[in-house]
């Protein structure tokens, strides 16, 4: 069974209730029922198709949940998910940033300096090199990256990365692509 079908199958309230509650110990019918304040027949009839699934076991008014298939199912779409862009050429940067960066945000600011500056050097990339940049769109661009836009804009200044003046700031550090 595979993580979709499984997705598919909780979708349903119901169903879903009545896999919490064997999660939790119920072990039948009515003890499902008493648990999930669902009725009888909504947690037989839910029972009944999460058996033809393949994720419960009936026997009766007997339940149980074939747990070991929801591991399972997240292993093979773990397997089948396509590898992540890598965020670097160079693969130092890329575990770094592969450490430090879901979904294009910043997860945690790093602690250690050498580690941050790799960080730091990927996030200037925002700034246009010769742009100069009001302190309200700097928080803009970092608040996309993480909460603490403070942090990062002092990090970003304190390692050369950006200059600031009067409330201005711009690019002046870190790698630029010339092609």
């Amino acid at each position: 069974m595979d993580a979709a079908t499984i997705a598919g199958l909780l979708a349903d309230p119901v169903r879903l209730k009545v896999v919490a509650a064997l999660a939790l110990g119920a072990a039948t019918i009515e003890e499902v029922a008493a648990a999930s304040g669902l009725g009888l027949k909504d947690v037989a009839l839910a029972a009944r198709r999460l058996a033809r699934a393949g994720l419960v076991h009936r026997d009766g008014h007997a339940l149980a949940l074939h747990t070991e298939r929801f591991g399972a199912a997240a292993r093979a779409a773990a397997e089948a998910a396509p590898a992540p862009e890598p965020l670097s050429d160079d693969p130092a940067e890329d575990a770094v940033l592969s450490a430090f960066v879901r979904k294009g945000r910043l997860t945690s600011i790093p602690a250690q300096r050498g580690k941050r500056l790799v960080v730091l050097d990927h996030l200037v990339r925002v700034f246009e090199p010769g742009v100069r940049y009001p302190e309200r769109e700097v928080n803009a661009l970092l608040a996309v990256w993480h909460p603490d836009v403070a942090a990062l804009r002092r990090y970003l200044v304190d390692e050369g990365f950006l200059t600031r003046e009067a409330g201005v700031y711009w690019r002046s550090g870190g790698y630029v692509d010339v092609t």
